[in-house]
């Protein structure tokens, strides 16, 4: 009888992402446990990102950590991404949603040690086919909401958009660029407008 080889894991390149909400709380028991998982599977740990003292519900922006982490997804330097629980990635559903479409965009893996998520395995792949199910339905009533929300506003005679540029402003706009002295974003800066006013303006201004 020939013995069977041993099965040889997928090297994969994976990061660990922790977030404790204060200074007084540590990671290292969650980086440890994830740690020995990610050797058990014959994963390269290439990184750990850790925010403490910071709150899930904080934007991507406020948490440094976690904006390195979502760039290094983009940039696909990982392969995996591995947490101890889904709430340490976040606690804004819309947060969520976005990290989640990030992850599929790029085809890595995600691993949850508390809620068992492991989308390396079949089941686990199965279950973030739901989650991509859950974040399409978010984004559908987003959506939905905004729709509902500029219709609601239409009917209550509420003018949307931005308000119009008053003549005077307009005028004085026309005057500031046919002196050709100032250019059309310090225009736009002086008449505290946006630089399309400007250029709307500069090309009435030239087709007259």
């Amino acid at each position: 009888m020939i013995a069977q080889k041993p099965q040889r894991l997928e090297s994969k390149r994976t990061a660990i992402y922790a977030r404790v909400s204060t200074d007084g709380q540590t990671t290292d028991n969650q980086i440890a446990v994830l740690r020995d998982v990610a050797e058990r599977s014959g994963w390269e740990v290439v990184e750990v990102f850790v925010d403490h003292g910071i709150s899930g519900a904080k934007s991507r922006g406020e948490r440094p950590a976690f904006d390195q982490l979502s760039k290094a997804i983009t940039k696909r330097e990982v392969d995996v991404v591995m947490s101890w629980s889904v709430d340490r990635l976040g606690r804004s559903l819309q947060g969520l949603v976005e990290f989640l479409s990030n992850l599929q965009s790029v085809k890595a893996d995600l691993y949850l040690h508390q809620q068992g998520v492991d989308t390396t395995t079949p089941a686990g792949r199965a279950m973030f086919q739901m989650l991509g199910v859950f974040s399409e339905f978010e984004r559908a009533l987003i959506q939905e909401r905004v729709r509902a929300g500029l219709d609601r506003a239409r009917r209550n005679g509420k003018k949307l958009g931005r308000p119009r540029t008053s003549t005077m402003k307009e005028k004085a706009i026309h005057e500031a660029l046919a002196s050709g002295t100032k250019g059309i974003r310090k225009i736009a800066r002086e008449f505290d407008v946006g630089v399309s006013v400007v250029q709307r303006i500069k090309a009435e201004r030239d087709a007259a």
